[in-house]
């Protein structure tokens, strides 16, 4: 019996990271239904995540993560434990957070 547990435990690791790795994903707390909420937030099952989205129904999408908090059953230290794994805008990774400033031109030389 040992011998075929030795044998479960790399297929057990592996099982565990690739969980980890599918719910790595960020979740837009403004667009998300209620069951990818729970799956996505640690310590969000389904009643905080009917919750939130009837916050968000009622006024209006989240303007910082923070606003969380005002959420019924949803405290600071849930929202900190998964600030990382929320987001708020539609913006992708790598995209630019603020469009680039064009370059001042430059001054002409004086004619002499």
């Amino acid at each position: 019996m040992f011998q075929r547990f030795r044998q479960l435990v790399p297929t057990l690791a592996a099982t565990l990271l690739l969980t980890q790795l599918v719910q790595a994903e960020p979740v837009n707390v403004n667009t998300a239904d209620a069951t990818a909420l729970a799956k996505a937030l640690n310590g969000v099952g389904p009643a905080k995540a009917k919750a939130i989205v009837s916050y968000r129904d009622k006024n209006g999408p989240f303007k910082t993560v923070d606003q969380l908090a005002m959420v019924e059953g949803i405290s600071q230290k849930l929202i900190d434990k998964n600030r990382a794994d929320i987001k708020l805008g539609a913006e992708k990774a790598g995209a630019p957070a603020a469009p680039a400033a064009a370059p001042t031109p430059k001054a002409a030389k004086p004619a002499s």
